[in-house]
């Protein structure tokens, strides 16, 4: 007889008895269908339901692991027989089930199979999706109603799904046409629905009988019954589910193969408010938030011009994410448009979450420590780059706008530099190189200073350093360690506490462990000077992606000015320079206009007065170089005349 599912034989042959802890160990219990699920009596269960079902073509997964345990089964037998095992005389073999794990996978896809059943007869127009094995869509919107609305049913899983609203009503014409609007709760503005859409079908409805016979339907709802703004006829289911999803409201219509997506979104979204994250004292004081719509119409109002174009494109598979790519025609050039389309087209990925997710498909180095995209949330700057030649990429939900192509110098400029005079501007400038240089390079100078060149500063600093380190125990590169990972603790604890404290909490962290460090004698009163000065040079980079490249970079200077002193820094220096020169940005050089010199504003390094930024960026190749007349201040004998040779409004 076969031995009981709790026996199994190990290599020797023997019986031996699975335990009870570990049958209940490896047991799954699906609460909700009451089919357990153990290790032993999972492939004998399946056994039987094939037989019982009869010949059919197997799934793919399922045949695999049948076919590998077979060929184990057949190895076990062959192995057993080779060790000179024989059943007695008189008796026959023994089949021994054995145990074999099943991937959970595989059994999931049986029990959907197996428990998977229309709900009402499909179309023969109606085929699953490809690639949706949960779901039997249909490909085209089915003229009968029932059909709709059970397809609806499938699709949304209801009636588990509680947030999906399926709301039957007649439209009041004589006769009456069964219709179905169908909407998501929570994403939608329930009074636009009640007013420009319920209302007027079924209430102010009245139409000649004969007018209903000769059109179809749909139209005359969609041309006659429907007073709402931005409404659209489908007739691809996929394309009638994401527009339910994005926040419109869907109404069907008995006995017409298409379906009208009526635009009702109303979802509670923030406010336009102040940046977060790139405050101006002399400049417009609003910025992106999580509205889709919202932001491209911020960019909108700023950028009043017909040749303003926003092309909208979805990514995601399982769940669709709104993309939007926005140029201004006649300016930008064509080859980056298509460039930017072609990269975000081939994403492949099963959901989208914000544009920081995007930056990292779209980018030419992925581990690249210096950002190639440029991610602000100000509508002002987005402006000003699209009327250079950028392209911006609005990205679902995400209060961030992407600017492409982003070079090297335009991390370290602000909105704020086109807001004041150019002096000023350029006094700013100074100090952001200044920091980046400090925040990058400081740390690094000290130690070479205290280890190998101390013959490059004054006696008296020299000799301070060496009197403040008397009683340090430790090398220097332990005493930069410790504070620079001191001062990124606080950084991070400074962002994850609440906001009302947060900032207390850094500057009363960092004088505490400070003062206590100099007080204990581990590390040096001016090393805490350095690091201080350091800290807060990292704050003043502009852009958050460079400032943490920096961040990151600056331990690999300390590396290599422990080794090498001036020299480490120096060779370092020069590869990172050297990596940057051949690194491309949408086949822009990283370096340009500098690294190669191109033609440009006199708004690189320094601020230039506003009436001198006459040309766009040559390395953007614009349809249009020029941005604005030669002589902008006729009055002014300091403005001359520019010659335009060489460069032309090409069409």
């Amino acid at each position: 007889m076969p031995e009981p599912a709790t026996f199994i034989r190990d290599g020797e042959g023997k019986r031996v008895r699975i335990p009870d802890w570990l049958q209940r160990l490896f047991s799954y219990d699906d609460t909700a269908s009451r089919h357990p699920f153990t290790l032993a009596g999972a492939h004998a269960e399946t056994a039987q339901k094939e037989e019982a079902q009869g010949p059919q073509a197997p799934d793919s997964r399922a045949s695999a692991s049948q076919t590998s345990a077979s060929r184990a089964s057949d190895s076990r037998a062959s192995a057993s027989q080779a060790a000179g095992e024989r059943p007695a005389d008189g008796q026959a073999e023994e089949t021994t089930p054995v145990v074999r794990p099943v991937p959970l996978r595989d059994w999931m896809a049986q029990q959907e199979s197996s428990q998977s059943a229309p709900a009402s007869p499909m179309d023969a127009s109606e085929s699953p999706t490809a690639g949706s094995a949960a779901h039997a869509w249909p490909e085209k919107v089915p003229a009968d109603l029932a059909s709709c609305k059970a397809a609806i049913e499938r699709t949304f899983h209801l009636p588990e799904n509680k947030d999906i609203v399926l709301r039957s009503f007649r439209v009041g014409v004589e006769p009456g046409w069964d219709a179905l609007a169908v909407f998501v709760d929570g994403l939608v503005d329930k009074s636009v629905i009640n007013t420009h859409i319920l209302q007027p079908l079924m209430l102010l409805s009245h139409l000649d009988e004969a007018l209903g016979e000769r059109r179809e339907r749909i139209d005359v709802v969609r041309e006659a019954l429907l007073p709402g703004n931005q409404i659209t006829q489908l007739d691809q289911w996929r394309d009638l589910v994401q527009g339910i999803l994005a926040g419109n409201t869907a109404v069907l219509v008995d006995g017409s193969p298409a379906a009208l997506a009526v635009e009702t979104r109303g979802w509670e979204h923030r406010q336009v408010g102040l940046p977060q994250t790139e405050t101006v004292v002399r400049g417009e004081h609003d910025a992106f938030t999580e509205s889709f719509r919202a932001n491209t119409g911020l960019v909108r109002s700023k950028l009043r011009s017909p040749d303003l174009v926003t092309e909208m494109m979805t990514v995601g598979t399982a769940a669709s994410t709104d993309v939007a790519v926005m140029y201004v025609k006649g300016v930008v050039n064509p080859a980056l448009v298509a460039e930017v389309k072609r990269r975000i087209q081939s994403i492949e990925v099963d959901y989208l979450p914000s544009s920081g997710v995007l930056e990292q498909f779209i980018e030419d180095q992925p581990r690249s420590l210096i950002p190639q995209v440029l991610a602000t949330e100000r509508p002002d700057r987005i402006a000003h780059m699209l009327m250079e030649g950028h392209v911006a990429i609005f990205v679902g939900h995400s209060p961030f706008v992407l600017a492409v192509p982003a070079v090297f110098f335009s991390l370290l400029h602000t909105a704020e530099d086109a807001y004041v005079r150019a002096p000023f501007g350029t006094f700013l400038r100074i100090i952001r190189w200044l920091a980046l240089f400090a925040a990058l390079l400081l740390p690094a100078f000290y130690i070479s200073v205290a280890n190998f060149h101390p013959e490059m500063i004054p006696t008296d600093l020299m000799l301070a350093i060496a009197a403040s380190r008397e009683q340090v125990p430790f090398p220097v590169i332990f005493e930069v360690l410790l504070m620079e990972f001191s001062i990124e603790l606080i950084r991070e604890a400074g962002i994850r506490i609440p906001s009302v404290i947060g900032p207390t909490i850094g500057i009363v962290g960092a004088l505490i462990i400070g003062q206590a460090a100099v007080q204990a004698g581990i590390v040096s009163p001016i090393l805490v000077i350095v690091i201080a000065v350091t800290a807060l040079a990292s704050f003043a980079i502009p852009n958050y992606a460079l400032g943490f490249g920096v961040r990151v970079m600056r331990f690999a200077f300390l590396l290599a000015a422990s080794l090498f002193g001036f020299y480490g820094i120096a060779l370092l220096f020069c590869a990172m320079v050297a990596k940057l020169s051949v690194q491309k940005s949408f086949g822009v050089p990283i370096l340009a206009p500098v690294a190669p010199k191109m033609d440009s504003a006199p708004d690189v390094f320094f601020r230039g007065a506003a009436y001198r930024m006459n040309q766009r960026p040559s390395y953007l190749q614009p349809q249009n170089d020029w941005r604005q007349a030669p002589v902008t201040r006729p009055w002014s004998d300091e403005t001359k005349p520019r010659s335009r040779q060489g460069r032309s409004r090409r069409p």
